[in-house]
């Protein structure tokens, strides 16, 4: 075992496994084969991780969280207490896909709340955020906030991850953002603000 990781004791790596730096594994976890993680992660107790997934840097898996085969996540996703991912849409015990699942990419620094669902073949894109118990079907857009079944945007989040006001600046850090057609973008003044920085 690399000493420059930690898994505990009662938890499974198989072989051909990637793990960076200062990660940390907890108790009945399993890691597959062909699994590549990265630095600094945390992965809570009974996390699965199936075979040949890819997570970067910095990433949190709380509690009873299984990532399978197809699903990507970037740096700094956090991934709240048993959030569910998918892998098939149209699955059948009887029949095996052989290992045509549809993907499923989170892109950097995107949250998914406690309990939620991603149903597999979209994206959620960075910064964005789903909201506890919420099920998405969707693709969904930088610094979107989703909620509900199945989720819909009801607000804008900051990197920071607080909730924008209407005028789509963070009380928080004082980051400020423009819309531009479907998304917003940081305005460039906020940039030399004295803010909360990464």
């Amino acid at each position: 075992m690399d000493n420059h990781y930690f898994v505990h004791t009662t938890s499974i790596i198989d072989d051909d496994v990637e793990i960076g730096e200062n990660t940390k594994i907890w108790h009945f976890s399993h890691i597959q084969s062909g699994v590549v993680i990265g630095k600094c992660c945390s992965f809570g107790q009974n996390v699965n991780v199936s075979r040949n997934v890819k997570i970067g840097n910095g990433v949190k898996v709380q509690n009873n969280v299984s990532i399978y085969e197809g699903v990507e996540l970037g740096d700094y996703v956090f991934c709240g207490p048993s959030c569910v991912f998918t892998n098939d849409t149209t699955p059948r015990a009887r029949y095996s896909k052989n290992g045509n699942y549809k993907k499923t990419l989170v892109e950097h620094d995107a949250t998914l709340g406690a309990n939620s669902t991603i149903i597999c073949g979209h994206t959620i894109h960075a910064y964005a955020m789903v909201a506890a118990g919420a099920v998405v079907t969707k693709d969904i857009p930088e610094h979107a906030l989703v909620a509900g079944v199945p989720a819909k945007q009801i607000g804008w989040v900051c990197k920071c991850g607080n909730v924008l006001n209407q005028k789509l600046i963070c009380s928080f850090c004082k980051r400020e953002y423009k819309k531009i057609k479907i998304r917003i973008i940081e305005k460039e003044e906020s940039k030399n603000a004295k803010v909360l920085r990464e």
